[in-house]
Parts: structure tokens; sequence; C-alpha cells
């Protein structure tokens, strides 16, 4: 297709495959559906989940495989090697029984936001065809005395009668330290409550807690889950593997996504995103030409100043020359002059010009 010329349809299926290929190196191919293994009735559709008594408000939102999470986030090799290793418990859960072990039935999901916590444990139900249990935590927590614990109980009774995956989202909602001085004695009663109702599950179902705030957990809270998993920022071959997953339709010269793998240091895997969505529109809305990558980037930089690493935005609007150094000199970005000067919209001499200009003020400034 590339050969004849349908750019966009080329890069469609080409994204197509890259992610077909990424799930099958991370799911295992034999994985055994745990419907076979998990006690309960079968969630449906028109199951009534809980509701707060006072409010009415459901304490929880049902999530059928069909509109689970299709594709794993991206991950580096450590992190995919892990997922892969819990997943594959689900190979051979007979064998395990015979050593005296069970399959991972609770995990704890936590890191920085937009890094993927979420989307993976949506993934994990597709992977195992169960219906996810979502705890809408905002409706789980009241100001009336004693009713949060009670729906905390209402909540794990309908999970635990139910084949499913309990997924429990803004968890130090609901888990924080009991020996917090800012906080009244209520949530010491909730946290109790809590780790009763994960006792009583432990046998029964798959609970997955998320939470962008891991140092507010209760200590006990921590032991009761068999999988700790810290989900960090993306390095720079993983953040290059999002950007190309974005991508589609858009065909873009490989220098401009390791540009944009640079640029995204210590950026989340949504962060990421929203960056290739102004790329992608830049593309598309050319009025006077195709627009430089790097003015782009500053006006990304100038919209989202909190999304930016400050090193990185500060050398996006030094003086060109020493810009171009820096991109010039990073070896992970592997770019040549050219490669810039299509980037920043000028010719290779001029670039050339501009770094030499910037080593002689650098040169100068130090014989002073």
């Amino acid at each position: 297709m590339a050969e004849e010329g349908d750019a966009k349809a080329s890069a469609a299926l080409s994204s197509l495959l890259t992610s077909a290929e990424r799930t099958v190196k991370l799911a295992p191919s034999r994985i055994a559906r745990s419907k076979a293994r998990l006690p309960g009735e079968n969630l449906t559709r028109n199951t009534q989940v809980p509701v707060d008594r006072e409010t009415a408000a459901p304490l929880a939102d049902l999530i059928f495989p069909p509109e689970t999470s299709p594709m794993p986030p991206i991950f580096n090799s450590t992190i995919s090697a892990a997922v892969t290793s819990v997943m594959e418990e689900w190979i051979a859960p007979d064998a395990l029984s015979d050593m005296g072990v069970q399959p991972m039935r609770t995990c704890l999901i936590y890191g920085p936001p937009g890094t993927g916590k979420t989307r993976l444990a949506l993934w994990i139900a597709a992977q195992l065809d169960l219906p996810v249990v979502s705890a809408r935590i905002d409706d789980l927590v009241s100001s009336f005395l004693g009713t949060t614990a009670r729906n905390i109980g209402n909540l794990f009774a309908f999970a635990n009668r139910y084949r499913c995956l309990l997924l429990l989202d803004e968890f130090d909602a609901v888990a924080k330290l009991r020996d917090d001085p800012q906080e009244v004695g209520e949530i010491k009663r909730v946290v109790n409550a809590l780790l009763q109702n994960l006792d009583t599950r432990h046998d029964v179902g798959i609970t997955v807690g998320i939470t962008n705030h891991q140092k507010l957990l209760d200590p006990a809270v921590w032991r009761r889950f068999e999988v700790q998993l810290e989900m960090p920022r993306p390095d720079f071959d993983v953040r290059l593997e999002i950007a190309k997953s974005f991508l589609s339709p858009v065909t873009a010269p490989e220098a401009h996504l390791r540009m944009i793998s640079w640029f995204t240091e210590r950026a989340t895997g949504a962060e990421i995103e929203a960056l290739v969505r102004t790329y992608k529109k830049s593309m598309a809305v050319q009025i006077d030409g195709p627009r430089p990558l790097l003015d782009m980037l500053r006006q990304f930089a100038t919209l989202n100043s909190a999304r930016i690493d400050p090193e990185r935005r500060n050398l996006l609007f030094a003086d060109a020359g020493v810009l171009f150094k820096a991109i010039s000199k990073d070896r992970r970005l592997g770019v040549s002059y050219e490669d810039i000067g299509h980037m920043a919209g000028k010719d290779k001499s001029t670039i050339s010009r501009q770094i030499n200009r910037s080593d002689e003020a650098t040169s100068e400034a130090r014989e002073r």
C-alpha cells in the first residue's frame, strides 16, 4: 500500500499489526478462562447493583468484556514480563492447586496519573473474560456516620456473589492511614471494614486496587494484596512506542517520532497522547503549508506548561543554536543536521551555522 502511494491505509494497517504483535507478546496464548475457576453467579446487564440507602446512588458500575480494554498499555520489558507472569498463573490453575497455592487474586496498581493503571486492570479483566464491578468511590463515601462502612460491606457482598473482577479505583479514598492526625475516628471504622471485606473476598474473586497516592495507604492494606505493581513513567523507548500507537492514521517521519519521545521526558502515556493529538491536528490543518515540528512543540509547551519537563521546555525556548546543539548531541535521538533543519523549517547549512555560533559564544564566555 505504501509503495502504491496509499500512505493513510498503510499507516493504519501498520498500527494494527504493531498492536497485534504487542498483544501476542504480552498475553499468554493458552490462558484459562476464569469463569470455570471462580465461584459465583453470572453477571448480566440487567443485574441491579447495590445503592446507597440515603441517596439511592449506585455504588458501582458494571463493565462487560466487549467494553473493557482490548489492548494493554505499553510498558517497558520489566513491567511486561511481570504482567505476563501474573497472567500465566491462570494457564494452569490445577497445577498450582496440586502444590497448595492459587493464582493471584489481589493486585494493587499504583503510580503517577496517566500511566495506564486503569487500562491495565480492564485489559486483565478482558483476558480473563470477566465483567468488571467498578466501585464508584464518590458515591461509596458518605458524610453520614457509619454509612461508608456499610456501603463497603454491601459492595463486597455484591461482588462476592458474582464471577467478576472488583475494581477499586482511587483506592486511597477508603484506605487511608488510620493514624493520620488530620482524619477523624470515622476513617478508622472505614479502613477496618475495608480490611475485613478484603479478607472475606480473598478466596472468592479477583480484586484490583488502583491509587495515585500510595503513601496515603494504611500499612495493613498493603498486606492484603499479593501483587503490588508500580507503574513508572515511560522511558525513551516506551514513549516512542506510545507515540507510534496513537499516531494512526497519520504517517510521520521517524525523526519526528523520536523528537516527540525526547520532548516528553518524564511525561505519562496520557500526556504523550495529548501531544500526538496536537501533532495530528497540525498535520490536518496546513493552510500555509507544513508547520515545522519545533513550532508545534512550542505551541504545545505554551498551552500545556505544567505537562512539560522544565528542562525540556527551557531548551525549546532557548537560543536556536543551543537547542539545535542539544538535539544533535543526544545519542537517543540520533538525528542529523538535515533532520533538525526539517523539524525547524530551515536548511542544513543554517543549522550548522547556528550551532557554530553557539559554540563560539560559549567559548568567549569561558574566556571572560
